[in-house]
């Protein structure tokens, strides 16, 4: 649960770099079968965290997206107006 929280705590920069050396050592090799499904389970987990900041950053960008169609409405009034 702990690790859950720490996760939660993270910001994409961290938890990317650490996916990265996560993945790093689990390539290399070397390590016993416990020490590789932590590894595995933690690459998970951040993983999981980075996949969040990815959506948020989506959902913004979707929303600033959708903001000038809103506006264009807008626009069309003050057209009207000039």
């Amino acid at each position: 649960m702990a690790a859950k929280t720490d996760g939660a705590a993270l910001g994409y920069e961290q938890a990317r770099d650490e996916l990265i050396e996560v993945v790093r050592r689990l390539e290399a090799g070397g390590t016993t079968l416990e020490e590789s499904l932590a590894l595995w389970e933690r690459g998970e987990e951040l993983a999981k965290v980075c996949r969040r900041w990815l959506e948020g950053a989506r959902a913004r960008l979707d929303a600033a997206l959708a903001g000038p169609e809103a506006g264009e409405g807008e626009g069309s009034a003050t057209e009207e107006v000039d």
